[in-house]
């Protein structure tokens, strides 16, 4: 069986500070993030979704970690397709424009190629520090299953290289049918790494839980089971706690999975108050007891 590292996708959230899962003696960021790296050896960094990280800032992050410790970097929004605030791109890359969110096409050609240059040049410090694990791409839920969208896979692949790109879906239309097994062989095809998810089933964004390996790295993201999936109030939508049975009737499940893969990443999303830091935990035992 391949490594499995479990982790969660934030060590910031405000929710969490008041949590009371952080010490009184964790008072800076610095702290902070040395306390959870004592406890987990990988975390995700969303925030990088919503603005383009800075090499400082990366810098601290591979500094203030210990040798081995791993990041993994969800994808700007403009890079997967998202609308992307014009107050969130790199200040000299403004579009003269009255709109708030603008999509990749709405971008000089130039512009939109060198979002791309500094996103990635900016994680060189991980790099360096041996401590970057994977770019989360994470499409949009009109993100289908298409030729043109396939090829995107690629291309992302291409100009990622030698990084390791992620892929997680939000269209059910990747697993419809036949589609699964096309999408899955697709990914095997080409060692692209599929993002395999648990979350709430019957909407437009929902992906059954499929967990299959189709590089040597897998990637498993929990999302919870929240009755208000589609609530704009993200900690209503990812407000859920998993049971230690549940965690328990997973963790075969993602020994399996690490059975096909070099190494395996499970992160546990559903980040409102300690929620995704004690499920963690919880998980990280049941996974090393066995």
């Amino acid at each position: 069986m391949g490594d499995i590292l479990v982790g969660t996708a934030s060590w910031t959230d405000r929710t969490l500070l008041d949590s009371g899962w952080y010490p009184q003696t964790a008072d800076t960021p610095e702290k902070r993030l040395a306390y959870y790296a004592r406890r987990f050896p990988l975390v995700e960094v969303d925030a990088t979704y919503y603005s383009p990280p800075a090499e400082a800032t990366a810098k601290l992050w591979a500094e203030r970690t210990p040798a081995g410790f791993t990041f993994n970097i969800k994808a700007f929004s403009l890079l997967t397709g998202h609308p992307t605030r014009v107050s969130a791109l790199y200040k000299d890359l403004r579009p003269d424009t009255d709109k708030k969110n603008v999509y990749p096409d709405d971008l000089p050609a130039q512009s939109y190629e060198e979002v791309w240059t500094r996103f990635l040049s900016a994680l060189d410090p991980l790099v360096e520090a041996g401590k970057l694990g994977a770019l989360l791409f994470q499409f949009p839920p009109w993100f289908t299953i298409k030729r043109a969208n396939k090829q995107y896979l690629l291309e992302v692949a291409k100009r990622c290289a030698p990084l390791r790109p992620v892929y997680e879906f939000r269209h059910a239309s990747w697993f419809d049918g036949d589609n699964a097994e096309e999408t899955l062989a697709f990914l095997r095809e080409h060692r692209l790494p599929y993002v395999c998810v648990d979350m709430p089933q019957g909407h437009r964004s929902s992906l059954p839980p499929v967990l299959a390996a189709t590089a040597d790295l897998a990637v498993m993201r929990f999302h919870g089971h929240s009755d208000k999936w589609t609530s704009k109030d993200i900690h209503e939508k990812f407000g859920y706690h998993y049971s230690k049975r549940e965690l328990a009737d997973w963790a075969p499940k993602l020994r399996e999975l690490a059975d096909e893969a070099g190494q395996t990443h499970v992160l546990m999303n559903n980040c409102y108050r300690d929620y995704a830091q004690t499920n963690a935990a919880t998980l990280a035992g049941l996974l090393d007891a066995n």
